[in-house]
């Protein structure tokens, strides 16, 4: 093992939920009149703070071999490791409107990362041999979070076809997983606190589904739209029941797991009012927005004082005492 410490690949679902909010601002700020550049500026540190957790991650690669390989191999570390391209997709929407050529080529390598990644742990899942209590929310991020975020920048650089196809398969994994996990939180062992913030994730495939919906759809609303939101709203009340549960294990960044749903719930409600939705999306949208800010917010101050504290990254593995003679 190495001496080095370097972030897990779970840091990444910090630029995926800071993504999410900038985008949801730039939806938000042409509906409610609000200061475009604070998306905008939102958008711009997340890049950067995507462009050096990709330059730790590769080295950790060079660096600490062992270690980033036993993290791939992890029951659940594992699956934040597909967040890599999917946060670089998230990035070419960011930087669409002012390098839109090198947003594109980002766009191609993210999506081409995703897919390459979702076929290689979904593969691996198929051959069985699991643990039940390794089941958590995790198994989203592959197949159903990178396929509807395929289908979300794909429409944004016009290629609404080929996200169609994306949000398909992103949909249909989506439902399958989801009865897998239902299944393991219904019958099998209580989660251990460390692992109880990955259930936020239980938010994002609704939420992100309905932004991606929304995108390949143009905007239409419908029912389909309106249905996702509702079970989107769903989880999220269930989250906030769940809230002294999750609260046994205190603020780590793997509370960052709730970011990228909320995001995208007030990001797909905006995209909807805007278009003169119904009165319920109209009323919800602004309430959404706010909420997502006010978490989002409150993870970024917490995080930050963890860094400057010295405890963001997790704590080394205890070294074995030396033996007479070593």
């Amino acid at each position: 093992m190495s001496t080095l410490r370097f972030p897990p690949a779970s840091f990444f679902g910090m630029p995926l939920g800071l993504f999410g909010l900038g985008l949801a601002w730039r939806a938000a700020a042409p509906l409610w009149s609000l200061p475009s550049v604070i998306g905008e500026a939102i958008l711009a540190v997340t890049a950067v703070l995507w462009a050096w957790l990709i330059g730790l991650y590769a080295l950790k690669w060079m660096a600490a071999r062992a270690d980033a390989a036993g993290e791939l191999g992890h029951p659940v570390q594992c699956c934040f490791v597909g967040l890599a391209p999917v946060t670089g997709s998230l990035c070419a929407l960011a930087l669409l409107p002012y390098l839109p050529g090198l947003a594109f080529v980002l766009f191609l390598a993210g999506g081409a990362g995703t897919l390459a990644f979702a076929l290689y742990r979904t593969g691996l899942l198929w051959q069985g041999e699991r643990e039940l209590g390794a089941t958590t929310a995790i198994l989203y991020l592959p197949a159903v979070a990178g396929s509807f975020v395929t289908a979300i920048v794909a429409a944004n650089f016009g290629l609404r076809s080929w996200g169609q196809l994306a949000f398909g398969a992103g949909f249909f994994s989506w439902l399958a997983i989801e009865s897998v996990l239902l299944y393991r939180l219904y019958n099998g062992p209580v989660m251990p606190p460390p692992l109880r913030p990955t259930l936020g994730i239980q938010l994002a495939p609704p939420a992100v589904g309905a932004l991606a919906y929304v995108n390949v759809g143009a905007g239409n609303s419908d029912m389909l739209s309106h249905a996702l939101l509702g079970y989107a709203l769903l989880q999220a009340l269930l989250l906030v029941r769940l809230t002294p549960w999750f609260r046994a294990q205190p603020f780590t960044p793997s509370y960052w797991a709730f970011t990228f749903g909320a995001a995208a719930l007030a990001g797909a409600s905006a995209r909807l009012a805007a278009h003169g939705d119904s009165e319920a999306i109209t009323t919800l949208a602004p309430l959404l927005f706010i909420a997502a800010n006010l978490l989002i917010g409150a993870f970024t101050v917490r995080t930050l004082a963890l860094c400057l504290q010295g405890k963001l990254l997790p704590a080394p593995p205890p070294t074995a005492p030396a033996k007479a003679g070593d």
